[in-house]
């Protein structure tokens, strides 16, 4: 009776075993094939629609992104604890000083809360308005799963150009910006 009881356990292991390296096999490949595409976790594509909202920013104003249609955006989110956001700041607010006319820049930080946002623009002496996102609506709307990131939008409300990570260069900046303006109205 114990070599019955032997020989019906090793082949019960190497099934369970087998079952237990399939389910985890298919736990991975469901992983990696949804990518991040689960609802609210997508990153958005150039020429897809981008996401209105409305949110309040750091001196207290009421901000909509539909309230910038018409004109380029650029929509940067960021946090204070990010050194790459920290880098590119400047070089985003020069732009949106040298072109305020013809760009919206909206700043979009994440994740912090009205005093700490204000009182980093105050030590680094940045005087542009901030969206407030400290619960993440407005970065899960886009996708945002990673800091700095930005998003150029053409005048028709269409996202031109993503871009994930510090943006280093004006001139790559204003390309995409230019090639947001001179976008065709949807059909």
């Amino acid at each position: 009776m114990t070599k019955v009881n032997r020989n019906w356990r090793r082949p019960f292991t190497w099934l369970l075993a087998l079952v237990l390296v399939g389910a985890a096999l298919w736990a991975v490949a469901s992983a990696w094939r949804s990518d991040g595409q689960e609802a609210g976790a997508r990153r958005l594509d150039a020429g897809q629609a981008a996401p209105l909202f409305e949110a309040v920013d750091s001196e207290g104003s009421r901000i909509s992104l539909a309230a910038s249609q018409g004109k380029a955006v650029v929509l940067n989110f960021w946090a204070s604890w990010c050194g790459p956001c920290v880098n590119e700041l400047p070089l985003i607010e020069r732009l949106a000083q040298e072109q305020a006319s013809k760009v919206s820049v909206l700043f979009v930080n994440v994740g912090e809360s009205r005093g700490t946002v204000n009182e980093f623009l105050t030590g680094h002496g940045f005087e542009f308005p901030v969206i407030l996102d400290a619960t993440g609506r407005i970065a899960e709307l886009y996708g945002v799963t990673s800091l700095p990131t930005t998003y150029i939008i053409d005048p028709y409300g269409n996202i031109a150009q993503p871009i994930f990570g510090e943006i280093t260069s004006t001139a790559q900046l204003q390309s995409y910006i230019d090639e947001a303006k001179s976008a065709s109205p949807p059909q």
